[in-house]
């Protein structure tokens, strides 16, 4: 493979390095909340905000490959990294392609959408609720997609997205964990079994 600024790979040429067993680190520079959705297996997270300053994370002798989504973030994070003397590499289509092609993926939390998702769903359907509601009764509810733009643009200078922070708290986006349960004696001692709960 020719060396370039930016060398790309598909998933099926990662699987073939992992069968061959080729040294490579997989980085997932997705937020958390995406990364703990579904994540490739040997994945570790380093979210794009912090690539620039975790390059010590990152492995010198072996190629980081960078997986994001879709692959526009992994090519991000390739140029923000492009001096740091590390051999990059982009995994062309990222997780939704390697989960469309129906490779597995460690999911650490119960919810099916990431929490950034969900936050942009429901900001748009109350900016859209509020500008219909404006049109047909009164102009009074445009002050509905007012207060939407305004916490956008709080989150965007802040860090903090209270919105997100709320959804967050919701059943499906809690983290399940693991509980040991003693199940009845058996001839062969006492077992254990794997349960997962919702922590409060």
């Amino acid at each position: 493979m020719p060396e370039t600024l930016e060398r790309v790979i598909d998933i099926e040429t990662w699987k073939e390095w992992q069968a061959a067993g080729s040294r490579a680190q997989l980085v997932d520079v997705r937020s958390a909340t995406e990364f703990a959705t579904a994540h490739l297996p040997g994945a570790i997270n380093i979210p794009l905000e912090q690539i620039e300053l975790r390059t010590a994370d990152l492995e010198v002798n072996t190629p980081v490959v960078l997986v994001c989504q879709g692959g526009t973030r992994a090519r991000l994070a390739s140029a923000l990294l492009a001096n740091s003397g590390r051999d990059l590499v982009v995994l062309e289509g990222g997780t939704g392609a390697w989960l469309r092609a129906g490779n597995p993926a460690v999911r650490s939390t119960a919810s099916r959408w990431a929490l950034e998702r969900q936050v942009r769903l429901i900001a748009g359907l109350l900016v859209v609720t509020g500008v219909l509601l404006a049109v047909v009764t009164s102009h009074w509810w445009l002050i509905v997609p007012a207060f939407v733009g305004s916490g956008l643009v709080f989150a965007g200078c802040s860090g903090l997205c209270p919105l997100g922070e709320m959804l967050a708290r919701l059943p499906w986006n809690r983290p399940r964990t693991c509980a040991r349960v003693t199940a009845p004696k058996t001839p062969a001692g006492v077992s254990c079994a794997c349960k997962f709960e919702s922590r409060p």
